[in-house]
């Protein structure tokens, strides 16, 4: 399979991990959003929204969208799982998976704050903005999770997990106040102990500079 990526993109690396938990082989090709190489007429051909990642799998079936890319990973590799069998245990994780998915990554990414840019608003506001967005969405998310358990939701890093560690990159990168979120930290260092999620660190790409 070829992951089309960008290694600060915390989509692409939810991506990755998920791949390397579930051992699937893949190759990086590089999409350097900041030079805009997403709007190359070659490359929106297989991503027409001129976003990372995309899938290109064995055979040329092309995926796009992460949660997408996470559910069709979870339904053709199944091990190690992603979700709990249970429906309701399920959509639990999945709630707190899309507070990061479809509540705060959609107004902190690059086009978000590009636009904020030509709308005349400076560096300093568009950070603010994001760190606002990001604190709203890790005091619902971590309103949610169990109190005892060493991951998200057990005793195993799941679909959660895959959305908050990416998360947290940016809100190191950008200088969120995590004092709060104890409980997020914690599990972001057991997760990056992990070679899967540390294979999948923006800093580990091939790309990354």
């Amino acid at each position: 399979m070829k992951l089309y990526s960008y290694w600060r993109s915390t989509t692409s690396y939810r991506v990755r991990i998920a791949l390397n938990l579930k051992g699937l082989a893949f190759d990086t090709a590089p999409v350097d959003l900041v030079a805009g190489a997403q709007e190359d007429p070659a490359y929106t051909a297989l991503n027409p929204v001129a976003g990372v990642p995309t899938l290109v799998l064995d055979d040329s079936t092309v995926l796009t969208q992460s949660m997408a890319i996470l559910e069709w990973l979870e339904a053709v590799h199944p091990e190690p799982a992603l979700l709990p069998t249970d429906p309701v245990a399920a959509a639990q994780v999945r709630a707190a998976a899309m507070i990061v998915a479809a509540d705060i990554h959609p107004v902190n990414n690059l086009k978000v704050g590009g636009k904020l840019k030509q709308m005349g608003h400076s560096q300093d506001v568009v950070v603010a903005w994001m760190n606002d967005w990001m604190t709203r969405g890790f005091a619902a998310f971590q309103a949610l999770l169990s109190e005892d358990t060493p991951f998200c939701f057990g005793d195993a890093p799941g679909l959660a997990d895959i959305c908050l560690i990416p998360q947290l990159y940016n809100a190191h990168r950008w200088g969120c106040d995590l004092t709060e979120f104890t409980r997020l930290t914690e599990i972001e260092a057991r997760c990056l102990a992990l070679p899967a999620f540390d294979a999948a660190r923006p800093e580990n790409q091939p790309d990354a500079a």
